[in-house]
């Protein structure tokens, strides 16, 4: 110990007093830095104070359907789904998409054994039905989807499915989530399979690449 009593002994006082302050401060903290029960660091506390919103994003306007012609200025025609669904009284209106004979034929749907008034609302076709019976907007079918979608909706409860933009921290911000139908086309909600493929070219990059070394000649 002979070694350490000189090396002290070089120090100045200034030093000397400096770094036995931090010894204490470091023994006097240890307790709080470990667990009383484990001796394993301590968790962090929860950020405090108040919390910020999470906000759906919007759907948008309620669904309207394109007539295939345009308006004076060119722009394409648009009409509500009553706006057709209204004059039609047939006893037993079309349950599945084969049975479409004059409208709608152009649709894809690939949405398991789902007719289209499992979502469709008959008594009012500006509206979406839940399994009870209930409408609902267009703008709110999140609520629709995750009566079938569970395991879907579990995940997305805990932020592991659907985008989102914002904070994961609400105490810093506001967060915004995407609905079902921002990602996915309600009647062919599967995502199409993909093949990798070969990373696309950069044509910046091949021009640096392709340039001849030490300047044009």
């Amino acid at each position: 110990m002979r070694w350490i009593r000189d090396a002290l002994a070089r120090l100045r006082p200034g030093v000397l007093l400096c770094g036995l302050a931090l010894g204490a401060a470091l023994l006097l903290a240890a307790p709080a830095l470990l667990s009383e029960e484990t001796g394993a660091p301590a968790k962090a506390a929860p950020p405090s104070g108040p919390k910020h919103p999470v906000n759906l994003r919007p759907v948008g306007k309620p669904a309207r359907m394109a007539t295939g012609e345009v308006d004076a200025l060119g722009a394409p025609i648009v009409v509500a789904c009553s706006t057709c669904h209204s004059l039609r009284t047939e006893e037993s209106p079309a349950t599945k998409p084969a049975e479409l004979t004059k409208f709608h034929k152009e649709f894809p749907f690939d949405h398991g054994e789902r007719s289209c008034l499992a979502c469709h609302n008959p008594k009012d076709y500006d509206t979406l039905r839940l399994a009870d019976g209930r409408a609902l907007p267009f703008t709110h079918s999140l609520e629709l989807c995750t009566q079938c979608h569970g395991t879907q909706a579990r995940d997305y409860k805990h932020g592991a499915h659907g985008g989102m933009n914002g904070y994961w921290d609400l105490t810093r911000g506001p967060r915004t989530r995407n609905q079902c139908v921002h990602c996915h086309d309600p009647h062919v909600p599967a995502f199409p399979r993909m093949q990798p493929t070969f990373k696309p070219r950069d044509r910046f990059m091949d021009a640096h690449r392709d340039a001849p070394k030490g300047g044009a000649r």
